[in-house]
């Protein structure tokens, strides 16, 4: 059997917008051939928009939806960022959304829930895609909630209310004033926007990354004393945390405090406690490897001229 790789199966669901599981199988069946498992979806019917399914999607919008205690948000991608500004479009993902607050994080679970006009999510995305000539992906999709307290959101770079660019959730569990918190949690999101935190904390930044931060300053001070370059790398990781973990990052909107303290001072003001306990950002494209085109040379070829 063919060793079928994570990256097999990333790449086959963004060539065909088909689920996890369908690509994994088909892969297996083709003994890791990604043409031929192209093919097998497009016979298996998974895969309904596969001549637009070889194309880059990278584009696109950030969508968020949210109710409360509760939000959802999705990044769905296109070819170009014209689509972006199709009424059609923005309808979708904000329908999309819409299935995710219900259906919860799992990309698989939202392409196959009911889309409110019928059919499928994955139904709706392969029909745009025939009707607007572009490839689309759902790419990923986030749901924040909180059992008391509000789930805050921003959008930045917005076409339309909640759909942009990039797209925050922040939860905050707190009893106190719902108005007061949603604002708060506006606020704080709009900090994650900008200051783009890699973990809550420290406690939960991916041990990998903290593993290199440690290994290159430790190769900095290559050299010194061992006990001294312990103590340097210690003091590197403490900084570094307060550069990338939210509630250690001074505050967007007054330097002169952390994210943490800023929260605690407005404990007065909500009414009682606040803990932020989730946070989600997406940024359309983030990860995404965009093909270079050389345009001149594109219109050439169409043109049938030699460049």
């Amino acid at each position: 059997m063919a060793n079928i790789t994570a990256q097999m199966v990333k790449e086959l669901r963004e060539m065909t917008g088909a689920g996890m599981m369908d690509c994994k199988s088909a892969l297996n069946e083709t003994a890791g051939d990604i043409e031929a498992a192209v093919d097998l979806l497009r016979k298996k019917g998974l895969s309904k928009a596969a001549k637009k399914a070889g194309r880059v999607a990278a584009e696109g919008l950030v969508g968020i939806v949210t109710a409360g205690a509760k939000a959802a948000v999705v990044e769905v991608n296109s070819e170009t960022d014209f689509v972006a500004r199709n009424d059609q479009f923005q309808g979708l993902v904000k329908s999309i959304a819409e299935v995710a607050l219900k259906t919860g994080n799992d990309v698989d679970a939202i392409l196959a829930a009911p889309f409110p006009a019928g059919g499928t999510v994955a139904d709706a995305i392969a029909s745009a895609v025939a009707t607007i000539g572009e490839n689309m992906t759902l790419r990923r999709a986030s749901v924040l909630s909180v059992s008391d307290g509000v789930v805050g959101s921003y959008i930045h770079n917005a076409v339309e209310p909640g759909l942009g660019k990039i797209g925050v959730l922040v939860a905050l569990e707190s009893t106190g004033s719902k108005d007061e918190l949603a604002a708060l949690g506006r606020m704080i999101a709009m900090h994650v926007a900008a200051a783009n935190p890699l973990a809550l904390d420290a406690e939960g930044l991916d041990p990998a990354v903290v593993a290199r931060e440690k290994a290159i300053l430790a190769e900095k001070n290559a050299g010194k004393p061992e006990n001294v370059i312990a103590k340097i790398v210690e003091s590197g990781i403490k900084t570094y945390a307060k550069e990338v973990c939210l509630l250690e990052q001074l505050y967007i909107h007054d330097g002169g405090k952390t994210v943490a303290q800023a929260l605690k001072e407005m404990e007065s003001k909500v009414g009682a406690p606040i803990k932020l306990t989730a946070f989600t950002r997406f940024a359309l494209g983030e990860g995404i490897e965009k093909a270079e085109n050389d345009f001149a040379a594109e219109v050439a070829a169409q043109a049938g001229v030699k460049t």
